[in-house]
């Protein structure tokens, strides 16, 4: 007797405990805490990830999960999979447009005299904000000239910043925030895709880095955007996420949220800084 469609899900869908056993992965391997509300999107997530590998079902994937060692390939690709990596270039057009006319150049007034910026897009996912902040750096044009500029931009992910690095995006991702001004001067098109010009690409350093973990030494931060990334963490986690970086911002450096992310709440390490059109963070008591 042939199975109709209704019993090949059943037959294909996770199990409560696949869900909790997937849930306390992503959690231990990233800080990140998935609710049970979203276990369509990680049955989704999960059937591509065993499309794309050729392991068969759901069920298969999990079995093979459980008995691979502790962290193979397979719970790197699980995990990476299930991570929520919503990006688009430019997003929140009014934090962009408060970078471009007060941020970045009230750094650069206030290093003028050492002429070196350090700049960090932390949990990039595949590279359009790093890559829109390396634009906004190639319209100063000669005010950088003997600059040292150094723009990090980092992800736990190997995967996403694979293809972060190779600055290839698909015309559904260019259609996402992407001023036409933009696309024209930075961008040429290949033969199913948009490649991002060199004199751009070069100026963004990716590297692997798992903020739920202990940091490598970084340099001094001028200007760190970290946003929408608080929200998917423990309270414990955010604290010690944001005393980390009172430790690597520079003391009169920048933080930049999400725009419904606030310190208020996780801790008082930073104070709120309301400018014309958002809010930003400071190291409290620094000016």
């Amino acid at each position: 007797m042939s199975l109709g469609p209704a019993s090949d899900r059943r037959l294909n869908a996770l199990t409560e405990a696949d869900h909790t056993y997937l849930r306390r992965l992503l959690h231990e391997r990233t800080g990140v805490v998935l609710d049970q509300s979203r276990d369509a999107f990680v049955e989704m997530r999960l059937g591509s990830l065993a499309t794309e590998t050729g392991i068969g079902s759901l069920p298969e994937v999990m079995e093979a999960l459980r008995t691979e060692e502790s962290w193979g390939i397979l719970h790197r690709l699980v995990v990476e999979s299930l991570a929520i990596s919503e990006t688009s270039w430019f997003r929140d057009a009014h934090l962009w447009e408060e970078l471009r006319e007060t941020i970045l150049p009230e750094l650069l007034e206030r290093r003028s005299g050492v002429r070196r910026l350090n700049l960090w897009s932390a949990a990039c996912a595949s590279g359009q904000e790093p890559y829109s902040l390396a634009m906004l750096l190639q319209e100063q044009g000669p005010l950088l000239a003997g600059w040292n500029v150094e723009l990090l931009a980092t992800d736990f992910s190997q995967t996403i910043l694979k293809r972060a690095r190779g600055g290839m995006f698909s015309q559904i991702e260019m259609n996402r925030g992407l001023p036409v001004t933009n696309l024209v001067r930075h961008f040429r098109k290949t033969t199913d895709a948009w490649e991002l010009k060199p004199e751009v690409r070069s100026r963004v350093e990716f590297r692997e880095l798992n903020l739920a973990i202990p940091w490598p030494v970084l340099p001094q931060m001028d200007l760190v955007l970290m946003r929408n990334v608080l929200l998917y963490f423990e309270p414990a986690l955010r604290q010690r996420v944001l005393r980390r970086l009172a430790q690597t911002l520079h003391p009169d450096g920048i933080l930049v949220l999400g725009s419904g992310e606030t310190t208020l709440t996780m801790d008082d390490t930073f104070e709120g800084v309301p400018l014309e059109r958002t809010v930003v963070y400071r190291r409290r008591g620094r000016r």
